[in-house]
């Protein structure tokens, strides 16, 4: 019987990805970030639109106008129209919020805490268990 000798062979691919295997890994991250946004935009752009077949009343039961939904559906198509929707909502909630603060600067609340001279008695007045 003869011993059976067996050569190894040696792999001679690195591990490190090629300059194309990188490039190609970051173009396809790039178009996908792209189709992502654009998928978003077209959804985004599809809810604004459903926003304006809604009546007058109940787009300001949400605090937006029709010139508002018309301001954003005219954006063009790169860019998101819920932005345009969500700034004009934060301006009219700062106005909002501004406008009750100096509104309550000009006729402050009374207190609902009593204050020292709550309890107290006029001069003339005893209270009725000191009286004899």
């Amino acid at each position: 019987m003869k011993a059976e000798t067996t050569a190894m062979t040696a792999l001679t691919i690195s591990a490190v990805p090629s300059r194309l295997a990188h490039f190609c890994a970051t173009v396809g991250a790039a178009g996908a970030r792209v189709a992502r946004a654009l998928a978003e935009g077209w959804r985004h752009r599809r809810d604004a639109a459903a926003l304006a077949a809604l009546d007058d009343h109940m787009l300001a039961d949400l605090g937006f106008t029709r010139a508002d939904l018309n301001d954003a559906l005219c954006e063009p198509l790169w860019r998101d129209p819920t932005r345009v929707l969500a700034r004009r909502h934060g301006e009219r909630r700062r106005l909002r919020r501004g406008a009750v603060a100096a509104l309550a600067e000009r006729h402050p609340a009374p207190s609902i805490v009593p204050g020292t001279d709550t309890f107290r008695f006029p001069p003339g007045d005893p209270p009725a268990r000191l009286t004899i």
